[in-house]
């Protein structure tokens, strides 16, 4: 398949798998939005009102956390069943199987992009200034999407021929919460497991994303090339176990 065929493809199927997800409903893309706020609502109320929280700006704070949450564990569960939930397109079509989780961690940036906007909403309301620091943002999310795409690759190839790996996923994303600093500081956390955080490149993205937008200053060093180094590592494991398990794909199919 030829690159410019490639890229046509994979555009098609981004944009047919996000007008398939808001098909029928009456609110839209409005849901990309009532999720993040229900939660950041929630989340502001528990940790201002009844518990005692000294963060600044704790709603944009929290939000700075949830929304890449949020999209890593929908673009994670998302990649995991792309190949087994598109057999039919795979047996029909002679397409890039690796192309169908790719498509599926693309298509969620476009929610990405819906629920950023709360963030830079909030950054106006606070009259946060927004500095040249903001052009590391795409770098550190290129990096999360490599990382996401690898773990897509290992999943999804693992699904096909083991139903039970998308619970192992969903669980997973729920202990995932509470390792990331979502709704509590960073400086929480004791001092012997701080390093250890941050070559988890979720926890990594949420402690870049608040540096930038919070700190009004770059990612730290270590941070980046610990996330940068993580991501590498699981795209090829990604790839590693997608080739070999690509074979045994029409046996489940």
């Amino acid at each position: 398949m030829r690159r410019s065929n490639l890229g046509f493809v994979v555009a098609e199927l981004v944009l047919k798998d996000f007008r398939v997800r808001y098909r029928n409903m009456s609110l839209g893309v409005f849901w990309s939005l009532l999720n993040p706020l229900t939660m950041m609502a929630i989340l502001t109320f528990v940790f201002t009102k009844v518990l005692d929280n000294r963060i600044p700006y704790y709603p944009l704070y929290v939000l700075c956390g949830l929304i890449p949450y949020n999209f890593f564990t929908l673009s994670w569960v998302t990649g995991t069943v792309s190949i087994s939930e598109n057999s039919a397109l795979v047996k029909r079509i002679p397409i890039q199987t690796a192309l169908l989780p790719l498509v599926s961690v693309l298509s969620n940036t476009l929610h990405l992009a819906i629920q950023l906007l709360l963030v830079f909403a909030l950054v106006l309301w606070y009259g946060l200034p927004v500095t040249w620091h903001y052009l590391w943002l795409p770098v550190i999310w290129i990096l999360e999407l490599l990382f996401i795409y690898g773990l897509a690759l290992a999943s999804s190839s693992l699904h096909v021929v083991i139903r039970d790996v998308r619970y192992v996923v969903e669980s997973a994303n729920l202990v995932l919460f509470w390792l990331v600093p979502i709704f509590y500081s960073f400086a929480m956390v004791p001092q012997q497991y701080k390093s250890l955080y941050e070559f988890n490149p979720l926890a990594a993205l949420v402690l870049a994303t608040q540096s930038v937008i919070l700190g009004h200053r770059p990612p730290p060093p270590t941070l980046m090339w610990k996330m940068a180094l993580v991501s590498a590592i699981f795209l090829l494991i990604g790839t590693f176990i997608f080739f070999r398990l690509r074979r045994r794909f029409y046996r489940y199919l």
